[in-house]
């Protein structure tokens, strides 16, 4: 299995950009080698502004690029431009609708050892609560690339969550990918497993485990949660009437929130919920903390028989063969 950052798709995004269109602009705050920005300024140094450690100055910076003409790519931790710089991007860039693209590195729990500090936990909530604001979460760095190169295409701010640490690819080059449109990553029948980032390999895995027990789990990949794709959501819902969701963020207001606002006012079914529950992380290595709070494979299969568990208990069906 080959494991590449997410942010390593983006850095060779910005490099193909770069390449084809010279509106591309690409700002950073003080972490382009973290962020992979410092590729592009190798190659392209006019076209690159390092802000230094101002989140605010850089997103006002951005937003001034973009009323010149520019696509300007605004990039630094998560926790930092989301949080710092939220009265920013609110005000002066989704009020005015401007066409400035945010790309919050090292999401999630996984950042390890930098702690809670650093630990983007919060960021999904924070962007898709925002008028005119569009977000991806890519799940590898194949669907990294495509998707920031959907993003210099697409009017409006839009936000990119990327991670650190190397993460396994299990998307290819030829699967179709649509902004707003999730991806079917694999077909079943009794429950279905939605999820965004790269925690989705876990789900998966789970997925496959299932499978022996004789449990079939469809598995979604909502890349883009902000437009959500309600369609496949309540395709799911009506066919398998189980959902279990999967985010390495706060179950409060992130991806799970989201696509139970679409099934309480749609089709309600039961939903399961996997994710970091309201509590900040700590330091520690990415897999020993994956295993503490509750983001492996074991947790999104014991989530998914707790949703089949109720669907059955709601349809009667207390003796399932």
């Amino acid at each position: 299995m080959i494991k590449k950052p997410t942010r390593d798709g983006y850095g060779n995004a910005l490099l193909m950009l770069g390449e084809s269109n010279p509106d591309v602009v690409v700002l950073d705050a003080d972490l382009a080698m973290s962020t992979r920005t410092n590729w592009f300024w190798e190659k392209y140094p006019d076209r690159f502004f390092d802000i230094g450690i101002a989140e605010q100055d850089m997103l006002g910076t951005a937003a001034g690029l973009a009323m010149g003409g520019k696509i300007p790519f605004a990039t630094t931790y998560g926790v930092f431009i989301a949080g710092r710089a939220w009265d920013q991007i609110r005000t002066t860039i989704c009020y005015a609708n401007l066409n400035v693209k945010i790309v919050g590195a090292h999401g999630g729990i996984s950042v390890g050892p930098d702690g809670a500090t650093h630990q983007a936990l919060e960021e999904i909530a924070l962007m898709r609560v925002l008028p005119n604001m569009q977000m991806i979460v890519p799940c590898d760095a194949v669907e990294t690339q495509k998707a920031t190169l959907a993003a210099a295409a697409i009017p409006g701010p839009v936000y990119i969550r990327l991670t650190r640490e190397p993460t396994p690819i299990f998307t290819s080059e030829e699967d179709e990918w649509h902004f707003g449109r999730a991806n079917l990553l694999r077909s079943g029948s009794d429950v279905t497993i939605i999820g965004c980032g790269p925690i989705l390999y876990e789900a998966l895995l789970a997925a496959d485990q299932l499978a022996q027990q004789g449990v079939s789990c469809r598995v979604i990949n909502m890349h883009t949660i902000k437009p959500l794709d309600e369609a496949a959501i309540l395709a799911a819902a009506r066919e398998t009437g189980a959902i279990v969701t999967v985010e390495e963020h706060q179950v409060n207001a992130g991806l799970g929130g989201a696509i139970a606002e679409v099934l309480v006012k749609n089709y309600p079914v039961p939903v399961e919920m996997v994710g970091i529950k309201d509590t900040f992380g700590e330091s520690g290595n990415p897999d020993d903390l994956a295993v503490k709070y509750g983001l492996t494979k074991k947790n999104i299969m014991a989530a998914a028989l707790r949703a089949l568990e109720r669907k059955w208990v709601r349809r009667g069906d207390l003796y399932r063969d």
